[in-house]
């Protein structure tokens, strides 16, 4: 399914109570996606707080009050389907120090709704999360422009902050036709999944409508196939003595029995002879299928190999420019030693400068900092003790992300993408920032 034009993954962001709860509740709502004794509950609930209507952010509200007591995950994962396409929902956080999570739940997004309350138009978090989503490469944005039935003078107001928002993507590399604008009003549902009447100003989709009929980018690179190698099975038993099988998953492109693969970074090449799963074998996989490899050649791989196509394998290298998203409280310093994951692979890097950082309110790089503070985005420089066979992010998404890890404490330092994502927005160069 990851790959099917059936399924689309989006994500959710916006500032502090820009109704980004209530939303997430009313497309749940709206699409029948929420038991009944669930939509009970809530009603009861809202009529117990004085409401005429269901307040519908008690249906994801649970899981914002884990989140901001630090007890599960920041991104909470959400399913909804209509009768033409299903959807994945990741709902992000809102608090600024959550830029972190927002990072991580649009890695991996289609399409980002980022909400703004029409009564405060775009403010700084919204200038923040539009420049992630276009340095992430999400392809497309709505943007929601909530609680449009509190605002005298609605249909000025939902233009001047779509003009404004409109100029911000633009300068972020967004085209007209890559955002929506849409008003709406999550608590009563206006331009939810109806179209509503107290909107005349507003000849557009619906969100739903949106939703449904976007076109669905799937891998802008279509790079061929990226098979990290997790684990070599071995068995050695009377029954199967010479098997010599890789398990991992698909990552990218998709992979066929007598498909020329390399071996990076040894550089050695085989051919597929076999495709196991444990339901039976496979003549094909595609991207996100866990499968096991077996080889046509009996040749030396290990944990953390990368198996691609012969065609366009990744050459490996042992110095990066990239753009990192910081994620930790300490701060980022030129010359710190740390370890990269990139794939099933750990080894060690050293950060040999940072380059650059990202003003995103100002949409501008500035002269390179002494650091890169927490959820601060900048080039940086890096150097591993080993090759990596690495795609630049804007070919592969998932070749070209890599985690830097705390090689003490093993917690996640920072997330970043192979290449200079920020050259590919155009902002002015340091020097005249």
């Amino acid at each position: 399914m990851k790959h099917s034009p059936d399924l689309l993954r989006i994500a959710t962001a916006g500032s502090v109570d820009d109704g980004k709860s209530t939303l997430v509740g009313r497309l749940l709502y709206d699409t029948k996606s929420v038991l009944a004794d669930q939509i009970d509950a809530v009603t009861k609930a809202s009529v117990d707080r004085g409401m005429d209507t269901p307040d519908l952010s008690l249906l994801v509200d649970g899981l914002r009050a884990e989140r901001e007591q630090g007890i599960t995950i920041d991104v909470a994962y959400r399913y909804f389907a209509t009768p033409a396409r299903s959807f994945v929902l990741a709902d992000t956080p809102g608090h600024v120090q959550y830029t972190r999570n927002t990072v991580s739940g649009a890695s991996t997004a289609q399409l980002v709704i980022l909400l703004v309350d029409a009564r405060s138009g775009v403010v700084a978090q919204t200038r923040r999360h539009a420049a992630v989503m276009a340095l992430l490469g999400v392809p497309r944005l709505v943007l929601a422009v909530n609680k449009i039935d509190l605002v005298e003078n609605a249909a000025e107001v939902f233009a001047e902050i779509s003009a404004e928002f409109n100029q911000i993507t633009a300068s972020l590399g967004y085209s007209p036709e890559q955002v929506q604008e849409i008003p709406v009003s999550a608590l009563h549902g206006d331009n939810v999944a109806i179209r509503s009447e107290n909107t005349p100003y507003y000849d557009g989709p619906t969100l739903i409508e949106h939703l449904e009929t976007v076109p669905n980018e799937l891998d802008r690179g279509q790079v061929g196939l990226r098979f990290p190698v997790q684990y070599v099975i071995r068995p050695r038993t009377p029954e199967y003595p010479d098997y010599r099988g890789y398990a991992g998953l698909v990552a990218a492109g998709s992979v066929s029995v007598g498909d020329e693969i390399v071996v990076q970074p040894s550089g050695l090449r085989s051919t597929i002879a076999k495709i196991d799963t444990p339901d039976g074998e496979l003549d094909t996989a595609h991207a996100g299928r866990s499968v096991t490899l077996l080889l046509t050649d009996d040749i030396d791989i290990s944990r953390g190999d990368l198996i691609a196509s012969a065609v366009d394998a990744p050459e490996p290298a042992q110095q990066f420019t990239t753009t990192v998203c910081w994620l930790s409280e300490k701060p980022l310093r030129a010359g710190a030693r740390l370890l990269l994951k990139h794939g099933a692979k750990t080894t060690q890097v050293i950060v040999g400068g940072l380059d650059a950082l990202f003003d995103e309110q100002n949409l501008a790089l500035v002269e390179a900092p002494e650091s890169i503070e927490l959820n601060q985005i900048g080039r940086v420089s890096l150097m591993t003790a080993e090759p990596i066979p690495a795609d630049d992010y804007s070919r592969s998404r998932e070749s070209g992300s890599f985690l830097l890890i705390d090689p003490q404490g093993g917690n996640t330092l920072g997330a970043g993408l192979v290449g200079d994502a920020l050259a590919a927005l155009e902002l002015p160069s340091p020097a005249l920032a």
